[in-house]
């Protein structure tokens, strides 16, 4: 299938040619012509596989007919809001519509917090007619009489499910409630777990439902591994594979802040160029971290999963656990920041036998063992050298061992956990 096939208009084709796409992905070809329609959609699909344009896109060719010109603000008033639970995410989202709308005259803003509110003060009085925003900042726009929704026609909702995990419920609901011209609802999320059910059936009038993955999966193309660990060696290991690896763009994450700032340092005064970003570091601090590594400025960049949804980085290579995180779910939306778009990717988890509970669980989860090995010279102690055994219900690999020499092959121990 291909993009003149959706419906898409001709100067949006135009666009989509001039980035370099040809076919469209799974879910693009399930959503843009439901969302073309008008029809309301409930889609799930895993991270990096297009879902933020399968509807912007649509999006954008509905509003054309309200492009304009005009200097006059009355004349911009809002008509899609996208609403996004992380900042970085919103700017991801925002990056796409300026993108994919460049040849339409609709003007674009985001928002959201840990920023001066008065630039976007201003920017939202001069008029737009889409807004990506967080719900925090956006109800503090309303509340400046900045932000005026009544003539809003979409909504969005993406990562639904990331934003019912931070709490943002008694948000929506406020801003549900604002929506007052609101004709279609768009619902986006990585799963379709049994909150954003009850939320669909609660928001949503008679949806199309898009399902291109099964629940709880990770992209094909990303190569997933264990290495056993004694807590006490984990950041020794992780800067023993960074250097003998050679391994540039490496996104780790941590479960807390803390644990973020404290591996970053630990790891920039043994040799490996790190910084943290999450939520208590200022947004132009974040903003600064997130260039450098995108260009290379620094090798390793600590996250907690504030960033896990919002971080889009071309070929990402390798994406490191450093700890499991609570929530298995988490673990698709970690490492689905490598292997997108059909490229390949590494993800690496650091595991130490008090994690081996969340590693079953992820694998539950995700339906499939794990490959594991045990890295030369950080062989876990005899105690806890059996702590991942593969529980039942769970496949199996067959798999030989793997090494990087011959004389390293007696020394690695690789199998299937679950």
């Amino acid at each position: 299938m291909t993009f003149e096939e959706l419906g898409l208009s001709p100067v949006l084709l135009r666009t989509v040619a001039e980035e370099g796409y040809t076919e469209p992905t799974p879910v693009q070809q399930r959503a843009i012509p439901i969302v073309l329609s008008g029809r309301d959609i409930l889609a799930a699909a895993q991270t990096g596989t297009g879902k933020t344009a399968a509807f912007t896109l649509p999006i954008l060719d509905r509003l054309a007919p309200y492009a304009n010109t005009s200097f006059s603000p009355a004349r911009h008033p809002v008509r899609c809001l996208v609403l996004t639970p992380t900042r970085e995410l919103a700017v991801q989202v925002s990056e796409s519509v300026k993108t994919y709308g460049r040849h339409v005259p609709l003007r674009a803003a985001v928002v959201y917090g840990g920023v001066p509110l008065d630039p976007q003060i201003k920017e939202l009085r001069g008029g737009i007619e889409i807004l990506v925003a967080t719900p925090g900042r956006l109800l503090d726009l309303v509340g400046q009489k900045a932000a005026n929704l009544a003539q809003a026609e979409i909504l969005v909702l993406d990562e639904a499910d990331r934003m019912l995990d931070m709490g943002f419920m008694p948000d929506i609901r406020r801003i549900l409630d604002l929506l007052l011209a609101r004709k279609q609802t768009l619902l986006f999320s990585a799963t379709f777990s049994d909150d954003i059910k009850r939320l669909a059936g609660s928001i949503l009038n008679n949806p199309e439902t898009v399902e291109v993955s099964r629940h709880g999966t990770a992209a094909e193309t990303v190569n997933q591994l264990v290495y056993p660990v004694d807590r006490e060696r984990k950041e020794e290991l992780l800067a023993h594979l960074i250097i003998e690896g050679d391994w540039h763009q490496v996104l780790v994450f941590t479960r807390t802040k803390l644990a973020a700032s404290r591996l970053a340092s630990w790891l920039d005064r043994h040799g490996v160029a790190s910084t943290a970003i999450h939520s208590d570091r200022a947004q132009s601090d974040r903003t600064k971290a997130l260039e450098a590594f995108k260009a290379g400025e620094i090798r390793c960049l600590v996250a907690t999963d504030v960033a896990a949804r919002g971080l889009d980085i071309d070929a990402l290579p390798h994406v490191v656990n450093f700890e499991l995180p609570w929530n298995p779910e988490d673990y698709v939306h970690r490492v689905g920041r490598t292997g997108r778009a059909g490229a390949s990717g590494n993800a690496i988890s650091l595991v130490t036998i008090d994690e081996a509970d969340l590693l079953r669980s992820v694998q539950r989860l995700l339906q499939r063992a794990i490959d594991w090995e045990v890295e030369p010279g950080f062989e876990p102690r005899q105690r806890d050298a059996q702590p991942l055994r593969a529980p039942r219900g769970a496949g199996s690999s067959s798999s030989g061992g793997r090494s990087r020499s011959s004389s390293a092959s007696s020394s690695r121990r690789r199998t299937s956990v679950a």
